[in-house]
């Protein structure tokens, strides 16, 4: 796939699926504009992405933010001169009995999932239409299709279930305008989220009897974008978990 000087833009950047994403789509010659909470450990990441600064620029800031959405989208307009991509992978996974979240737990899943989703969203799409083309790819979770007793996530499958709604709602919305959207559906993959100690009992989930790797979504990502006839899909990358238990 040629993705030679195409212009991406990626939340949650700084590390695990979003900082995989972008050091492939940049090994390939797009150009990318990361965004993460930490500016100290988003440079970190800018730097590794691309060592001669050319073609990745960071926005550190919470994307819930109307401000730093507004920085990110302009700054990726300001040095590369348009959006072709937008990668929604900012996102936040807590498992909880339902009972046991907080006021804080459900404010910060909302913040990260949706809020931020929203306003960078809504201004990708506004340049997206003025272009005549664009991409979206949002991130969900197979545990919104297929629930587990042993992983409860009530507000996991509230937000992003939310996101896989939306992305069949924007992507009939705009199908006429040029603009595609898609989402990918991750299962547990190998992240700093997840501590090593947990990795053999998180194999388990999936009947694959494996974890995901990096790159296994970053190829997901990567058909997406080259797929030009591919519209509302939910790309599941889930070593089975949505197919059933």
């Amino acid at each position: 796939m040629d993705i030679q000087g195409k212009v991406f833009v990626i939340t949650g950047g700084s590390s695990g699926l979003g900082k995989a994403i972008a050091i492939e789509v940049v090994s390939r010659g797009a150009n990318v504009v990361i965004n993460g909470r930490r500016e100290q450990s988003l440079a970190e990441a800018a730097k590794e992405i691309d060592p001669t600064g050319k073609q990745v620029r960071f926005v550190a800031g919470n994307i819930s933010d109307p401000a730093i959405a507004q920085r990110l989208i302009d700054e990726s307009l300001a040095h590369f001169g348009r959006i072709d991509t937008l990668v929604n992978s900012a996102g936040i996974f807590m498992s909880k009995p339902f009972t046991e979240y907080t006021e804080e737990d459900f404010a910060t899943y909302l913040s990260t999932n949706v809020v931020g989703f929203f306003h960078v969203t809504q201004r990708a799409v506004a340049e997206m239409l003025k272009q005549g083309t664009g991409h979206i790819i949002n991130f969900t979770t197979s545990l919104v299709d297929q629930p587990s007793v042993v992983v409860p996530s009530v507000l996991a499958s509230l937000t992003k279930g939310g996101l896989k709604s939306a992305t069949k709602s924007l992507a009939i919305e705009y199908a006429s305008k040029g603009i595609r959207v898609n989402a990918v559906s991750p299962g547990v993959i190998k992240t700093p989220m997840h501590p090593v100690e947990s990795y053999d009992d998180l194999a388990k989930l999936h009947p694959m009897g494996r974890m995901g790797e990096s790159h296994d979504i970053v190829e997901a990502v990567l058909y997406l974008d080259a797929a030009n006839f591919v519209t509302g899909e939910i790309l599941y990358v889930d070593g089975g978990q949505n197919a059933g238990h």
